[in-house]
């Protein structure tokens, strides 16, 4: 199904936006609940999928936004699938060579996002799995002075799934988070300290412990997202910009 371009001229909350289409006012899903306030502006170009459910409250899904020159995805749970996707492909290296592979793994009283394993059979032939690896992916649209920065709102959640990478790890398990950037244009990682210094703490945190930490992007087409299979560098510490220079 062909996307249908808008002009985004409100968002009453995080779950819909007002969109002009063709000069009539519509109102679409936001597939995204970050506050996404330095991307939706008023007047920005966006990109709509239309949906074919009549049950639906509302007629269209916001999938892109256009942002200095590029596409920016907002699907955020698209993130997931593309990172899934790209392991089982064998596009990204440090996650190479599990063979078997699984969506949403529950751990106690959280989801992960993907769980990797070997397979191994024991002398009577039984099937199990070994050599656990456990990844949260997170999807990044916000760019600050030209690097992509993770959380652009506070996320208790985001921090809660950290804390639970940290156990699994001192539990004997490989364990990673993984941020998968969706603004084209972002080629460096950094925490955002500035709005969210408890997960950026806990990030940093979880990386003393051990947990490993991956960064990727996107480039985005109407035409479909392409993983790009090249690892970006990452900063754990503030910016320069920020006055703290870090010691990571």
């Amino acid at each position: 199904m062909d996307y249908v371009k808008g002009i985004f001229k409100a968002r009453p909350n995080r779950f819909v936006a007002e969109i002009e289409v063709d000069g009539n006012l519509e109102i679409a899903h936001v597939p995204n609940t970050g506050r996404c306030k330095e991307l939706l502006v008023d007047g920005a170009a966006v990109w709509l999928k239309p949906s074919d459910n009549p049950n639906r409250k509302t007629k269209y899904s916001l999938h892109f936004v256009e942002n200095k020159g590029v596409l920016v995805s907002l699907f955020s749970q698209q993130a997931n699938s593309i990172v899934y996707d790209a392991i089982v492909d064998g596009k990204i290296k440090e996650l190479s060579g599990y063979d078997y592979h699984q969506r949403e793994k529950t751990v106690d009283n959280s989801r992960i996002d993907i769980y990797l394993a070997n397979r191994e059979d024991d002398c009577c032939g039984m099937n199990f799995l070994i050599e656990p690896c456990y990844v949260e992916v997170k999807g990044v649209t916000l760019i600050v002075d030209g690097e992509a920065r993770f959380p652009d709102a506070p996320t208790e959640r985001g921090a809660k799934h950290l804390k639970e990478l940290i156990k699994l790890k001192e539990e004997g398990n490989r364990c990673v988070v993984f941020f998968l950037i969706q603004h084209p244009i972002g080629k460096f990682f950094r925490p955002n300290w500035e709005n969210d210094p408890v997960f950026s703490q806990t990030l940093n945190e979880a990386y003393d412990a051990g947990v490993e930490i991956l960064v990727y992007r996107c480039d985005n087409h109407l035409e479909g997202i392409e993983f790009v299979p090249e690892s970006l560098d990452f900063d754990l510490g503030q910016s320069f910009a920020d006055g703290i220079v870090n010691d990571k």
